[in-house]
């Protein structure tokens, strides 16, 4: 055995010699998963003995986070929105920059009572299920074409206390039956649609961090050519699917602003914007549907 000092110690050593760059933080992260001890705990107790057992699980996390395994996929902890997200391989961790897409669908959807959200590419449901909580009377459906992510979706609905709210469907964009069945007019049933699609340009997916390239699901990442593939898509047909004076909303990398928006107003989408995340980078478009 030895003490929690000692294996913080052992820890950090180990994800420094593998070039993590917050080796120190992550190794304490995955001692407090492991141990259940928090810092407080563990500055009062340095020295206290860890049993043979928990260290050499904790060592072994370690050893996996080395490999670039991403620590949200050893811990199956993400923090998004304030709420903590059940995570694994077959879903993107989330990230802090898509709360800038969250953000502006709150603000737009501030005087809509009891809206239909429709969230496509839906992943680990992190988008959809924060508007839910956060927006009083609100339900919503979120898309995937992985029969996996949405797995993770519906978990994380039930643990945040939404099932009731959210319905899960499989299918890539407007494929399934969910949406095939409801044509014409009565398509007409969302406030708004909001989606982080897969965008990286598949030349780039090779130049990604290891955690990502290696770890995040493929398809989640893929936006073809020119990762530009699914915004052309899912503007093609989200007017049909919208309100009129409905909002289509997308999370964008930080150089598609300008073709993305140009997309939307040649579909008809009035008040198009770009908007920045709190580095200042592009991070979201959006745009109106007319009320006709």
């Amino acid at each position: 055995m030895g003490t929690l000092e000692a294996l913080l110690k052992e820890g950090t050593g180990i994800l420094e010699a593998s070039g993590i760059k917050e080796a120190g933080l992550e190794a304490w992260l995955l001692l407090e998963y492991k141990t259940g001890k928090n810092r407080a705990y563990y500055f009062a107790h340095t020295e206290e003995e860890v049993q043979e057992e928990t260290a050499e699980a904790y060592i072994e996390l370690v050893r996996r986070r080395a490999t670039h395994i991403p620590l949200q996929h050893l811990t199956h902890q993400a923090y998004f929105m304030g709420y903590e997200f059940y995570v694994d391989e077959n879903v993107l961790v989330p990230r802090q920059d898509t709360e800038t897409l969250v953000e502006q669908a709150l603000a737009a959807l501030a005087c809509v009572e009891n809206p239909h959200i429709l969230d496509m590419c839906t992943g680990s449901g992190c988008i959809l299920i924060s508007l839910l909580l956060e927006k009083n009377g609100s339900t919503g459906v979120g898309a995937d074409i992985s029969p996996q992510a949405l797995e993770v979706a519906k978990r994380n609905a039930k643990t945040l206390g939404v099932e009731k709210q959210a319905v899960f469907v499989e299918s890539d964009t407007f494929s399934a039956a969910h949406f095939r069945e409801k044509g014409g007019k009565l398509a007409q049933e969302y406030d708004i649609l909001v989606s982080n699609p897969p965008y990286i340009p598949t030349a780039e997916i090779e130049e990604l961090m290891e955690e990502v390239r290696l770890h995040d699901p493929r398809i989640a990442l893929d936006g073809a050519c020119d990762g530009l593939t699914f915004y052309r898509t899912i503007t093609r047909e989200a007017g049909r699917y919208l309100k009129p004076g409905g909002w289509l909303m997308y999370e964008i990398g930080c150089e598609q602003g300008p073709a993305v928006a140009q997309m939307l107003k040649i579909a008809g989408f009035l008040q198009v914007e770009i908007r920045q995340d709190l580095s200042g980078l592009d991070r979201v478009v959006r745009g109106r549907k007319p009320l006709e």
